[in-house]
């Protein structure tokens, strides 16, 4: 364990028992307690008397000989594509003459596999299956949903993408949801929107549904009673395997706005959640220019990035 600072997940509590703890688990101000230790690498667990309460805590620890200790804390990281590209510049609704061609080059890549397979089937009698039926069906569905909603320029707004994804989220029954607010669709227009129109086209909303299938593949995963929401705790796991590092800092945040008064959250909330981290963390990559961690924006730049996002 030595050099790890990751926080501990809930397998570790299970599998390993306190070799020490305080003698009776009261409400009180101080508790002091004087325990025999032989030497090893121990890890602190300070609480609160009732779950999913906020507090501050002075913690002394007297050791007879010289001891090191630190606090243990993620970094606060995403994943990033293995792709090697060029940071793209965030997309403000008051400059659209800058826009993001992030979608044009998966364009070029989804012709050039088009291309790929049509050669491989001119050398094989046998067709080269690209994708399963279940997915091109899914994708059919939502083109023709799509061209009926989008009507002759083929965008989409927030509320007709919420039409769409609530159309479609209707045949997943394993998925108890109520669909999803119009405040998510802005939030995923938002992130997706590569021209500031405030509208997506066909493209970038595969390029969305994309991420949401996989995010939603992630709360099925927690999701193990069926009841349409996920706890706190389980909450701070998936934020884990989508790719995002936070601290506790972060996800104390993340439960206060996203979590209900029982500190569950609900698939919508959910999603809502992701959407915005991954467009936070995608604009703090586009101007951190230099890779320092550090960004520098004056107040209009802070107000268009915040108020669109």
């Amino acid at each position: 364990m030595h050099g790890n600072k990751q926080h501990l997940q809930k397998d570790f509590f299970l599998y390993n028992a306190s070799k020490a703890r305080s003698k009776s688990y009261i409400n009180i101000r101080e508790v002091s307690e004087r325990f025999r230790l032989p030497p090893s690498e121990y890890v602190i667990i300070p609480s609160t008397y009732e779950p999913h309460q906020e507090g501050e805590f002075i913690l002394r620890v007297f050791s007879e000989k010289r001891n090191l200790s630190e606090e243990v804390e993620n970094k606060i990281e995403v994943e990033r594509p293995s792709k090697k590209k060029k940071d793209k510049p965030i997309i403000f609704v008051s400059d659209r003459a800058n826009s993001n061609k992030e979608l044009k080059v998966d364009d070029i890549s989804d012709k050039e596999k088009k291309k790929t397979s049509r050669d491989e089937k001119k050398k094989s009698n046998e067709p080269t299956p690209t994708k399963s039926d279940k997915d091109s069906e899914e994708e059919e569905q939502f083109r023709n949903i799509f061209q009926q909603i989008a009507g002759d320029d083929m965008e989409i707004s927030a509320d007709e993408l919420r039409s769409v994804l609530n159309n479609v989220l209707k045949k997943h029954k394993d998925l108890k949801t109520e669909g999803f607010a119009l405040e998510s669709c802005r939030s995923m227009i938002a992130l997706m929107d590569t021209d500031g129109s405030g509208k997506i086209n066909f493209q970038e909303f595969q390029h969305l549904w994309n991420k949401l299938k996989s995010w939603q593949k992630i709360f099925k995963h927690y999701d193990t009673d069926h009841s349409g929401t996920i706890n706190s705790y389980e909450m701070r796991n998936a934020v884990k395997d989508a790719g995002f590092s936070l601290n506790k800092q972060l996800y104390d945040i993340i439960t206060m706005r996203y979590a209900d008064k029982n500190m569950n959250i609900e698939f919508d909330s959910f999603i809502c959640c992701f959407v915005r981290l991954e467009g936070m963390f995608r604009a703090f990559h586009a101007f951190d220019k230099d890779g320092d961690g550090i960004i520098k924006l004056n107040v209009l730049e802070w107000l268009q990035l915040t108020m669109y996002a």
